[in-house]
């Protein structure tokens, strides 16, 4: 069995008394998530995501503590893929994606982004964020 590990992001904003959340369509398959990646050699799962959501979306985040969820499936019959995400509240800058790898993002308030996301798993994660937000 192979193993893959990316690092990503739940990335969350406060319009008034409203939270957003960020998702991103991925270009080379068109599903809605959240900004992520592959671990790269010597970086920490927070360094990782701090850089995949820098590259992909232009923004510069803080992660909050005491959030961490990961999630595994099988990309490949072969291959086991842990994804490990965080939380970070945006600051109000612009997101820029990176055309490469990114479609489309949109900002959506929590039941929106349910809809949006096409996985399961991110669902789950989502609510777990919004409980940790929201608590």
């Amino acid at each position: 069995m192979n193993f893959e590990k990316s690092c990503g992001v739940v990335v969350y904003r406060k319009i008034g008394v409203n939270l957003e959340f960020l998702c991103i369509s991925n270009r080379s398959d068109g599903h809605w998530g959240f900004p992520k990646g592959h671990v790269e050699e010597n970086e920490s799962e927070e360094e990782t995501a701090i850089r995949e959501v820098s590259e992909e979306t232009g923004l510069r985040v803080d992660l909050i503590f005491g959030f961490r969820e990961s999630v595994e499936y099988l990309v490949k019959e072969n291959t086991k893929k842990d994804v490990v995400f965080f939380l970070a509240r945006s600051n109000g800058q612009a997101v820029q994606i990176q055309l490469d790898e990114v479609s489309d993002y949109k900002w959506a308030d929590f039941q929106s982004s349910k809809q949006l996301l096409d996985y399961e798993s991110s669902r789950l994660v989502l609510d777990k964020a919004y409980e940790f937000i929201t608590l």
